[in-house]
């Protein structure tokens, strides 16, 4: 490898989707809580809230919260959580590019804080972040009722381009007490990277 040596801290932080994954994963997560045919019927019927989304009308985290409204409202979030597990087992695990992996699996040699950070949601990402060996996930949540029913509103907010640095920030100790390696590719990740000493945006360097 080509990066020094340091005697501060290191720490890596890992976007989700796109970066440790091939795609995104929200929908596809959708698509195997509810199952071909409601999922093709929510879609027709978010199709404005997702045009306007690509068309930069509406915000993400107002697009997200139709999609799980849509989708997951007044689930229990038991049912929802044992769907979350099978996800990171059974899908999550086709859906991984290799290099990703690979970086992820040298800063673990290197002894490295490795840390998930992602706008996906923490029900799937934590399972599986944690299971793969990461030290720490952070990530959306959603909203609950007392009773244990999903509401489909963002709980704490879309963990999405500034608010990536304010939860990391938040996670950790005084920025110039380690050194911060970060790996994205959306515009989601572009604060993170211009806050991290050794930023990776859309690539990873060789091993």
């Amino acid at each position: 490898m080509s990066e020094k040596r340091t005697d501060k801290p290191v720490v890596a932080a890992f976007d989700f989707d796109g970066t440790l994954t091939r795609r995104d994963t929200m929908f596809p997560f959708l698509l195997h809580v509810v199952g071909w045919s409601v999922f093709i019927r929510h879609l027709f019927m978010l199709a404005p809230t997702l045009l306007g989304y690509g068309l930069g009308l509406i915000r993400n985290d107002i697009a997200k919260e139709r999609v799980f409204t849509r989708f997951l409202a007044d689930m229990r979030i038991v049912e929802l959580k044992l769907k979350a597990e099978q996800f990171s087992l059974l899908v999550l695990p086709k859906l991984l590019r290799p290099e990703a992996m690979q970086r992820f699996k040298w800063h673990k040699e290197q002894r490295h804080r490795c840390v998930v950070i992602s706008a996906s949601l923490a029900l799937y990402v934590h399972h599986w972040a944690i299971n793969a060996g990461f030290d720490d996930v952070i990530a959306t949540h959603l909203d609950m009722r007392k009773d244990g029913s999903i509401t489909g509103n963002l709980s704490g907010g879309n963990c999405f381009g500034s608010e990536k640095v304010r939860r990391l920030e938040g996670l950790l100790e005084s920025r110039e007490h380690y050194i911060l390696y970060a790996y994205g590719d959306s515009r989601g990740d572009k604060e993170l990277m211009s806050f991290a000493d050794h930023p990776y945006y859309r690539r990873f360097p060789k091993l």
